[in-house]
């Protein structure tokens, strides 16, 4: 006889009392939930980097910078992520647990997280209406995809390596790749 595990649905307003109580971070896609693993000392040191970086720039400037605690809601598909970095410059998207107008989301993939940030979250953030950019760091090699929502909406790609520069139009931010990588050894 086969054993099936009985799959747990949550409304979206349990899966926030949840989170806001547990100590287990996980993603809401439509009702599951996902518990996500702990980041290395690379993701972190990216992450941070570019958190870091982009407060300075944008300290009184209206927009808020947020890591990996804090969730990004997509409600047209009822979803909710925790990106690595996001950057929110909408004063009445101020939920205190999750924001839903982001201009700039930035994922740190590893081996195991590439594939679900190339494809799925790809597509779903892509359904953001204000997001301007969406960044893939990898952690293992010196290399960046930026994905960028045109003014006339269609999206394009381009993928950056060592010697290329970062432009983050949606912050009017300029860094250098190698800067992203700063203390990390590859």
């Amino acid at each position: 006889m086969k054993s099936i595990a009985p799959v747990l649905r949550l409304t979206e307003e349990e899966y926030l009392e949840n989170e806001r109580i547990g100590e287990v971070r996980h993603e809401y896609l439509g009702g599951l939930v996902y518990a996500m693993a702990g980041a290395s000392a690379t993701h972190n040191l990216i992450a941070l980097t570019l958190a870091t970086r982009l407060r300075a720039h944008l300290r009184g400037k209206g927009c808020q910078v947020f890591i990996s605690d804090m969730k990004v809601k997509i409600a047209a598909i009822d979803i909710f992520y925790y990106p690595d970095v996001m950057v929110t410059c909408d004063p009445a998207d101020n939920a205190d647990y999750f924001r839903t107008s982001p201009v700039l989301i930035v994922e740190v993939a590893s081996p195991t997280t590439a594939v679900t940030d190339r494809r799925e979250k790809l597509l779903a953030y892509q359904r953001i209406a204000s997001l301007r950019e969406y960044i893939i760091v990898s952690q293992t090699e010196m290399s960046i995809q930026v994905y960028r929502r045109a003014y006339n909406g269609r999206w394009w790609e381009a993928t950056l390596s060592a010697d290329d520069v970062l432009e983050l139009e949606s912050v009017d931010l300029h860094l250098p790749v190698n800067e992203v990588y700063e203390d990390v050894a590859l």
